[in-house]
Parts: structure tokens; sequence; C-alpha cells
């Protein structure tokens, strides 16, 4: 039998590598900017067209390559990183693996020139399809300008795979800003088609915080900073009153590295319990500083998952750590033990009074007089008033009233809602309304027995065919403001915003771009309440971006995210008007059944079924 296995080629070995490491567009954008962190520069600029499918341009003011060396960059597993395996548990750089460059070679045409300060002239080399075409001296600055040019162009399936313009744009965002984090010393500038999009000069971590985030987060920040012997803890965590529904502001570095871990975003919000509403979420950027022995990297190639030699003492400094920054700064509640103490004495020298004062009397009534010493507890007067009041008038009930044989009458909210005919002696009418239960569901009577309305589902239903019908028709009213409201986005949210920012309008809202990063709302729709719109507009675009890996189209998009973000939640005490309203707006849908997420909007109970429960058997 002929021998059928066999070395692969380099250039399908390079591809298969290249899937593991250069996902998206913001994956070369991650390897590129790291190998100019690791080259030491202090000035990054990243030039991106059409969302990173055209150009991925990374311009830096590194130490730049020899001639060799910037030929050994694209050859696999060529690295200045590491020479041996020990090294894996002493890494301090970005990169190691000697992958990345290799990889984008081989699913892009990739250009790169670079020139050291001891040399006159650099190299400039051009690779396609992992084969060297040109290798040339040329006149450039110092440092190293990487150029990729139509990524996966020779990987058809993987190009057609990836998202739209707005979607690979924010992957780019997000790789930029994390590093842009870790490393606030460096000078970083983001342009997309020809436009600024971030620039952010060099400076500590709050100002990096701020110029990514925008100038209201400068008073959200709480410091956390906790040092030990095992590792040093630094960075910010964010006010619980500005916590958000989304996840997306939540950043932990260890050794400056991003990284993932549930484990650890779990010991944060123990830090945070009971100081955030449900479904909330802190924003934080933290960093460890840990010895690189003591973490393992090298799990996953993207290495954004790390493991610990002992995970367990990690998690218990850093909850401690960000626990202790909120008490710090009178966020958390702070226990006054001086208090504490008075308050136990007191309660034990009044109950050393009550026994000493029922054995004089000996079992007889006594009371304390004016001239008694009586000490309680902050709240014990104001639960003592509140059950006083509540047997208020109990006296008037010790005594047994005369038996009567007149009937007693119930009533309730249905009394008078129905009349008797004289005539025929049935109700002539029979109107009920509907009533709430946990203020979560309604109930509502129907002749074959009663609906149970999912309140929040219901008004989503209600909204979306709303919101759609009004993208389609442009028939929205709208509510001018009578002052102007400014609101200002991160980069990201606001990228996303020019992006939906006339359907938003088609919905009933004015908003005007102004200036970087900044809106006008001029009007709002008219049902919605004044003071609402920057909160609307927020949870808007979170929504929109959960939606976008839906692959729904813009309308549909924008009013499931408008419905979500205006509609009725569940927890919200309705009037029996408005439960009405959303029985009958409900059954005027075209899909009444179900909302724009898939859920039940309403569930039917029939008598004849009701009636089986209860006469079903005990035994």
């Amino acid at each position: 039998m002929a021998d059928i296995i066999q070395l692969l080629p380099d250039s399908i070995a390079n591809q298969i590598a290249a899937g593991e490491v250069i996902q998206r567009p913001a994956s070369a954008v991650k390897e590129l900017i790291e190998n100019s962190i690791d080259a030491g520069s202090t000035s990054i600029k990243l030039v991106i067209k059409d969302a990173g499918r055209t150009l991925i341009q990374v311009i830096d003011n590194g130490s730049g390559m020899s001639e060799t060396d910037a030929r050994m960059a694209f050859e696999r597993h060529a690295t200045s990183k590491i020479r041996e395996a020990t090294d894996l548990f002493a890494i301090r750089t970005m990169g190691f693996r000697g992958e990345a460059m290799a990889s984008v070679a081989a699913v892009a045409q990739v250009e790169m020139r670079t020139r050291q300060a001891k040399s006159d002239l650099g190299t400039r080399i051009v690779v396609e399809d992992s084969q060297v075409k040109i290798q040339e001296p040329c006149q450039c600055i110092v440092g190293t300008t990487i150029s990729i040019k139509n990524l996966f162009y020779n990987v058809p399936a993987r190009r057609n795979f990836l998202k739209s313009n707005s979607v690979e744009m924010r992957h780019i965002l997000d790789e930029f800003q994390r590093i842009a984090l870790a490393h606030s010393d460096v000078f970083f500038s983001l342009h997309h088609n020809d436009k600024e999009v971030l620039h952010l000069p060099s400076g500590n971590l709050r100002q990096r915080i701020v110029g990514i985030f925008g100038k209201n987060y400068n008073q959200k920040l709480v410091p956390v900073h906790e040092e030990t012997d095992v590792l040093r803890i630094q960075g910010f965590a964010g006010k619980p009153e500005f916590a958000r529904k989304k996840r997306g502001e939540q950043y932990f570095f260890v050794n400056t590295r991003f990284i993932k871990s549930s484990y650890l975003h779990h010991a944060v919000m123990g830090a945070f319990d009971e100081l955030l509403q449900k479904d909330s979420h802190p924003m934080y950027v933290i960093f460890i500083d840990i010895e690189p022995s003591k973490i393992d990297i090298n799990v996953h190639p993207t290495k954004q998952e790390i493991k610990f030699e002992d995970e367990r003492l990690v998690y218990n400094y850093l909850k401690v750590a960000v626990r202790h920054a909120l008490g710090q700064y009178n966020v958390a509640p702070a226990l006054d033990f001086d208090q504490e103490t008075f308050i136990t004495r007191q309660v034990q020298m009044e109950t050393a009074q009550r026994k000493d004062t029922i054995a004089k009397g000996k079992g007889s009534k006594s009371s304390f007089s004016s001239s008694d010493v009586r000490i309680q507890r902050p709240n014990e007067a104001s639960n003592l008033q509140n059950w006083q009041k509540l047997y208020e008038g109990i006296d008037g009930f010790d005594t047994p009233a005369e038996k009567s044989d007149e009937p007693v009458t119930f009533e309730s909210s249905w009394t008078d809602e129905a009349a008797i005919d004289d005539k025929s002696n049935t109700f002539s009418k029979q109107v009920k309304q509907p009533y709430q239960i946990h203020n979560c569901y309604i109930i509502s009577q129907i002749k074959s027995g009663f609906l149970l309305i999912d309140q929040q589902s219901a008004h989503e239903r209600i909204l979306y065919e709303k919101y759609f019908s009004a993208l389609e028709n442009g028939q929205a009213a709208t509510q001018k403001q009578l002052f102007p409201k400014t609101i200002n986005l991160s980069v990201a949210d606001a990228e996303m915003m020019r992006e939906i920012l006339s359907k938003i309008n088609e919905l009933g809202f004015d908003v005007q771009e102004f200036g970087q990063d900044a809106f006008i709302i001029h009007g709002a729709p008219a049902e919605l309440q004044n003071g609402q719109e920057e909160k609307v507009i927020e949870t808007l675009l979170e929504q929109y971006r959960q939606n976008t890996d839906l692959k729904l189209d813009l309308k549909d998009n924008i009013a499931r995210s408008m419905a979500r973000s205006t509609g009725i939640k569940s927890g919200q005490e309705l009037s029996a008007l408005e439960m009405q309203s959303i029985i009958n707006e409900l059954f005027a849908c075209e899909i009444p059944y179900q909302s724009p997420s898939g859920k039940l909007c309403f569930v039917t109970y029939d008598l004849d079924d009701l009636s089986k429960q209860f006469n079903g058997s005990l035994g």
C-alpha cells in the first residue's frame, strides 16, 4: 500500500495558520499594533479603508528592522521574542509565536517599509500569497510601516463571511481601544476613510479613558490600587450609579495584555454586591501585574485566555481591592462601628431595666415614667408607630356585636359595572376591567375563560409594528424640544449613530451631528416622555449592537431596538386605562401572538381546563 501521509505545502500550511490567527480585519490590526508596541514605539498611527477590506496600514516610530530581519519576519515561527522553551514562562512581550506576519502574508497583499536609526536606507518588501515578490532598498522614516491590501483576496469564502463595514469597523475599534488603554504612554491615532476617528496623546490612564470614552467619564471613575508581595492591582472602576445594561466596557489586563475572564469578572461583581440594579454591569479598567512564571498565556492563538497558578488568590485580592476602593471613596456604605457598639450597649441596658422592673412589680402592670431612660434603635420608634397605626381602633371589636339578620354585602371593583335588567332578570352588560398581577402580567376576562398577557412582550410587539410602519411610510410625529440637548457618545457608539442616524430621525427624532462624537437632540417622538431622550438613544444603540449578529435588515433592527428601548418593562405599575389600551392595541397588531424577540405575548386559560384543575383528586 502506498504511503498517504505527506507534508503540506507552505502556502496551504500558512493559510491554515491564518485561519486561526487572522479571522477578520480586526485580527490583523491587533497583530500589527502589538508588533509596534514590542518594537518600542512611542507613536503609532492606524489607517483603515473600507473597514479593513481595502487597506490596513500601521505606521510606527519603533526600532525598525535590518534587511535580513525584514525578510525573516514573513517566515513561519520566526520571532525575536523567545529562544528556548523556558522563555515561554517569562514572556512580557505582546507577540511571541512568530505566526502573525506569515499568516497575514498568506491571505493578503503586504508591503513593508522599515529602517533602523543607524541606517541611511531602509528596506521595502512586497509579499503576495506567501511569496516575496520585491525586496529592495528604499528611503523611509525610522520605524516600520506595514500596509495590508485586499485582505482575503485569495480566500473568497473567508471574505464572504465578513460582516458589514460598520460591524467590522466596530471590531477594529474594540481591538484598537484595548491596546490604547494598555499603553497610555504611547501616542495613538486612528483614521478611517481619510477621517481621523481617534487622536490619543500620551498621558496617564485616566486621561486615556476619557480620551476614548468621552469627557463625561471623568466623574464616573473610582481609582483602584492594591499592592502585595504576589501581585499589583491598579486601574479604575465605574461608580455604581453609572452602570449600564450592556457588557462591553469591562477590561482586564494582565502584564498589559488584554484578557477575558468570567471568573475575574465575578470577583468584581462581588465587590459591587447590593450596589447595582439587576442585570447592570459596571465599567472598569483593571491592570494586574504578576510574575510571568505564575501564569500561562500560551493557551489560545488570540492570547486572550490565560491560566493563573493560583486563580483563587487572584480572585480574592481583586475583590478586596475593588471593594476597598468603593468604600474609600464613599461609594459603598461603610459601617460605623462606634455607633453600632453604642446601640448594642443601650439595648442591653434597656433589656436589663425591663427585667428589673418586671421583677419588682411581680407581674403587676408597670410602665416607665418620663424620667425613665428609654433608648431605641434608630428604626425602632418608627416601627412601633407603624404597628400602633395598624391596630388603631381594635378595641372597638373586643366585644362581639349583636347578631344581625341583615345580609352582608361585599363590594369589589366590579360592583356597579353590571346592572340587572328587571324585565329579563339578567345582566344587561358585563364589562370587567383588566387587572395586573405582580406588575408584570395583565389578566383580561373573555367568554371562554381569561387571557394572561405579558405586558412587556405585548407592548414591544405594539411598538415594533408602529416603528416599522413609520420607517416604511415616514409618518412618525416629532415633538420639538424647547431647549435642545447635547449627547456625547463614545467613538464606537458615535460611529454606529452616524450609520443609523437617518433612520432614527424617521422614527420621530430630530438629531443632528455636532462636532466629533457629539449630537444635538432637537426633537423626539411625540409619545416619548420629556427627559428620556438621551437614555432612550443610548439604550437604542445598545440594543442595535446586540441585534447585529441576527443578520436583520436595517429597518427591522432599528424597529426592534427602538421597541425594546421604549417599551413598558416588567415591574411597571399600570392603570386600568393603560392596561385596556395595551389589550386593544395588541389585538389590532398584524402578529399579536409573539414579541419581536419571539416571546409569547399572551396565554389563554379555558374555563373547562380550570374546572378540571379544581375537580382533580387530591390523592
